[in-house]
């Protein structure tokens, strides 16, 4: 990476969190080399976003031919980073890390374009672009081995190795799932909630496998189940829809076996997307992101009562902090040439300016 000192930089690192939400940007002291950590434990990944000023955009950046339009993008970061900047005297930002959704898939233009604008507009000399998944990855676990499944309205498992051995050419990165809930995602909230709708008008069909609790909630949330069709199907946001009943299946899961049944089948889908990405057969800490966990024990104790068959040796963590965290993390630990993580030309790319 270079020589870790930057004399022109000054000792600030940036962070951006770009998803379907908005763009979330923090601005942060780089702090001293030791501070950048190369193998931190979760208590670490918290603290960059501890001593941070924050700001905030809820427009998305716009998606164009070449996937996510680097120009869009920067248009939300530019007034965001200057406000902050100015506040905390900031002349130069000598790292940072962009973490966006889709950036696997969509990020061509944000590779090719953001480099150059970042430097321009803040004088970035060392920059990370990544996945969401690789800053949740930071954020939830730190720089270190491991897995962390995020599971929202979707779920993805995601592994990192210190010894590359992952797989079919992508460095010491393991995906699984994540594909969205019409080919994947299983265990997520769309998918506990489709579950739950499942069961609910298969009792109001008189079926078997039916549960009236759930078709209770289900009416009691969405009207009459016979227009559940014309309510569901013509939206674009259906995945947000099935996933906001998933917290129902929650609720009826102590007291109705078919709810119960619901979220045993997600722990179980959840376990094996982890096992799938483990970076070995030893001991491993998986940490547990996402606003799904929320839920609680409906959902905790059934992960916990499979993990030892379906993922042995695993040691469930919650997660220490969320993708900004992550962000910094990886901003800061780039900053002081120490960044462990893998480079990915998809999930992980790095560039390095010389200096002035």
């Amino acid at each position: 990476m270079g020589d870790s000192r930057d004399p022109a930089g000054g000792p600030w690192v940036l962070g951006v969190d770009s998803g379907g939400s908005g763009v979330r940007v923090a601005l942060a002291p780089a702090g001293p080399a030791g501070a950048a950590g190369g193998s931190p434990g979760p208590a670490s990944a918290a603290t960059p976003l501890a001593a941070a000023s924050l700001a905030a955009d809820d427009r998305p950046a716009v998606t164009g031919p070449r996937g996510i339009d680097a120009a869009s993008l920067m248009e939300r970061v530019h007034p965001l980073v200057e406000r902050l900047t100015a506040a905390a005297g900031a002349d130069r930002i000598a790292a940072a890390c962009v973490g966006a959704a889709g950036m696997a898939t969509l990020g061509d233009d944000l590779r090719d374009r953001l480099p150059d604008a970042l430097a321009a507009a803040f004088g970035v000399r060392r920059l990370a672009l990544a996945g969401d998944a690789v800053t949740a990855y930071a954020g939830a676990l730190g720089l270190r081995p491991g897995v962390v499944v995020a599971a929202g309205t979707g779920m993805i498992a995601l592994g990192a190795s210190a010894d590359g051995d992952g797989h079919e050419g992508a460095g010491a990165w393991r995906r699984a799932d994540g594909w969205g809930h019409l080919l994947g995602d299983a265990g997520g909230g769309a998918w506990i909630g489709r579950a739950g709708l499942d069961a609910a008008m298969r009792a109001h069909d008189g079926r078997a496998g039916g549960s009236m609790a759930l078709m209770a909630a289900a009416r009691e949330r969405f009207g009459p189940l016979d227009a559940m069709p014309a309510q569901l199907y013509p939206r674009p946001d259906r995945a947000a829809v099935l996933a906001s009943f998933a917290p129902e299946v929650g609720r009826a899961a102590g007291d109705d076996p078919v709810a119960a049944g619901i979220l045993r089948q997600a722990a179980a889908h959840i376990l094996e997307s982890a096992a799938a990405v483990r970076p070995g057969a030893g001991p491993v800490d998986v940490a547990l992101a996402g606003g799904l966990f929320r839920m609680g024990e409906p959902l905790l104790g059934p992960l916990r009562a499979q993990a030892e068959r379906l993922l042995p040796g695993a040691v469930l963590v919650p997660a220490a902090g969320g993708p900004l965290d992550g962000a910094l993390l990886i901003a800061r630990a780039l900053r002081h040439g120490r960044l462990p993580l893998p480079a990915d030309p998809r999930l992980l790319t790095l560039t390095d300016r010389p200096g002035p």
